[in-house]
């Protein structure tokens, strides 16, 4: 099982690293604009093949991609600390106007899995450009909100003193600022988040929930301000999706795809729990939200519904 990785920056070589270190796959194969640099990271991580699981690494150009069964895009410009994302769109559609044709000329079926931030607009880019190569919209993802629902998930787990694995709760909307928390369906170990802090006798107050909200909604932020970049949380969440597509796993994650119509917003790609599978995106699930949710998943769907127009706009 072939995977390819476009764009060998922080992201896209930790992405890679962590596929070897889960033993995800068989091949993978790294493509950069910048050769040495796709083929100095495959060096450098084919070195940990025997320290981990016996997996090809190689670099490559676009034709080398054939055969993938994934090809995960983190090709664009980094984010500047300061920069919000949707800063970044215009530099980085350029940059997809070239990669995603010339990704599908090689491996038209292949699943994309967008990575490049803003991610939600990316995406619906990718999938818009795809569209003239006839793969449908469900091949077309994104990491959407899955590395900010890790975060809830976590914060939630440590203020709880329970592993996050049984913490059941989600992050939707825009992966940026206008994210939503979904505090109102939060679970832990099957019990309703409220019914088990009393259980526990654990408080989680209006500002609890307003620090963790914060903390998970300006991670990013924080991350970048401290060391350029965030690429460890992203690239384990980029394997854990290439993995589900490629066994089939029918896992539910809240990755981004592109939809006809989310709370009223025709056309629009943000993050809400989906069901992913060999091919894509087979499903997704409408939650049942609390009014206040359901006004901010508007107002977010809004936010990335207005960049589109603004870029589609400028062409």
């Amino acid at each position: 099982m072939k995977v390819g990785i476009v764009g060998c920056g922080y992201v896209g070589a930790t992405a890679a690293y962590a596929l070897v270190m889960q033993g995800i796959g068989r091949e993978i194969v790294l493509v950069d604009k910048n050769a040495a640099r796709a083929a100095a990271e495959a060096d450098d991580i084919r070195h940990a093949v025997p320290f981990s699981h016996p997996l090809e690494v190689n670099c490559g150009n676009y034709e080398d991609l054939a055969g993938s069964r994934v090809v995960v895009l983190c090709a664009g410009v980094g984010q500047k600390p300061g920069e919000s994302r949707l800063q970044l769109l215009q530099r980085n559609a350029t940059v997809f106007r070239e990669v995603v044709p010339a990704v599908l000329e090689h491996a038209p079926d292949a699943v994309l899995v967008v990575a490049t931030n803003p991610v939600d607009v990316m995406t619906h880019l990718a999938a818009r450009f795809a569209v003239e190569f006839g793969v449908p919209a469900g091949r077309v993802l994104g990491s959407g909100t899955t590395l900010d629902t890790a975060r809830f998930r976590s914060l939630l787990g440590v203020h709880c003193g329970v592993d996050p694995r049984h913490v059941h709760a989600y992050v939707i909307g825009e992966h940026g600022d206008s994210e939503v928390l979904t505090w109102s369906l939060a679970t832990i170990g099957g019990m309703p988040l409220e019914s088990f802090a009393r259980l526990r006798n654990i408080g989680i107050t209006d500002s609890i929930r307003q620090q963790i909200d914060h903390d998970v909604r300006r991670a990013a932020y924080t991350i970048i301000g401290g060391k350029g970049a965030t690429y460890y949380g992203i690239g384990c969440a980029l394997a854990r999706i290439v993995n589900v597509i490629l066994h089939d796993q029918r896992s539910i994650l809240t990755v981004c795809a592109p939809t006809a119509e989310i709370a009223g917003v025709h056309d629009v790609t943000i993050a809400l729990p989906r069901l992913l599978g060999g091919d894509g995106v087979l499903e997704s699930f409408p939650l049942p939200l609390d009014e206040q949710e359901s006004g901010l998943l508007l107002d977010s769907a809004l936010v990335i519904r207005k960049a589109l127009d603004e870029l589609l706009h400028d062409q």
